[in-house]
């Protein structure tokens, strides 16, 4: 198997944004809950939910180049907060804040920032990897395969 985030290099963090402005935090926040302890984990990714899917509905531009390296930390059975990460893929499979705005204003679909497609390609991102699911269906752990039935679920729509 090949090291995990090895790929964070090659995302122009500097140049997206997240819900704080740059996104150049987010390698660290992802590296933390890869190798930290359960406390250190768990605060990173409570900050990087609030950096990418804040108040668990509101998708960001760099939600859609986190999503991979999410699933990639779902995956390995060392990471201590994966039923959390597999809820964040959840909320972010589930969003449509920018979306129902958008048919209610639709002048919102044209502001320069594209909201309405940042969101599209989150859930995209999350979909594009969801032949995951079998794996993470099969653990031992039974609230990590309650979470992702729902998210199995989520993405049935």
């Amino acid at each position: 198997m090949a090291t995990p985030l090895e790929n964070l290099e090659h995302v122009s963090w500097e140049e997206i944004k997240d819900s704080s402005g740059s996104a150049q935090a987010i390698p660290f926040l992802l590296n933390a809950v890869a190798w930290g302890d359960e406390p250190t984990a768990r605060a990173a990714l409570h900050d990087l939910r609030e950096r990418i899917c804040q108040y668990g509905f509101v998708v960001e531009q760099a939600t859609a180049a986190t999503v991979p390296f999410l699933w990639e930390l779902v995956e390995l059975p060392q990471v201590t907060c994966r039923v959390q990460i597999v809820q964040l893929l959840k909320d972010i499979a589930d969003a449509r804040q920018w979306e129902r705005t958008a048919r209610a204003y639709p002048k919102l679909l044209n502001r320069r920032e594209n909201y309405v497609g940042w969101e599209r390609e989150a859930r995209q991102a999350v979909r594009a990897r969801r032949g995951a699911l079998q794996h993470l269906l099969d653990e031992p752990d039974t609230e990590l395969v309650r979470v992702t039935t729902e998210l199995a679920s989520a993405l049935a729509d």
